[in-house]
């Protein structure tokens, strides 16, 4: 048997890993990578920017740890905090959606 027949989609794997969508496993490990994804956005813009933790702080009228946190998925981040963080901090706009 060759290794490409070994190899697995990310999806596979998920599931493998968490069990289909909609079991309480698959469910909080999906809420989990959210958070992180979430972190990664912001930490990656604020680079694309140039700018330091301390600087988008500033812009966005809070402090540099806090958005430590933030990057690194240790605190949950409030819809508003989040507009001000994409929109004061980093000169963007924030886009939610809903899927069901």
């Amino acid at each position: 048997m060759s290794k490409k027949n070994n190899l697995k989609t990310l999806d596979q794997f998920v599931e493998e890993q968490y069990g289909k969508k909609g079991t309480d496993k698959r469910d909080k490990f999906e809420k989990g990578y959210e958070a992180f994804r979430l972190g990664f956005l912001i930490q990656q813009a604020r680079l694309e920017k140039g700018m330091t933790q301390e600087e988008l702080a500033e812009k966005c009228g809070t402090n540099k740890g806090y958005i430590s946190k933030i990057e690194n998925n240790i605190k949950e981040v409030r819809i508003s905090t989040l507009q001000k963080i994409v929109e004061l901090g980093l000169g963007g706009h924030l886009e939610l959606s809903i899927k069901l």
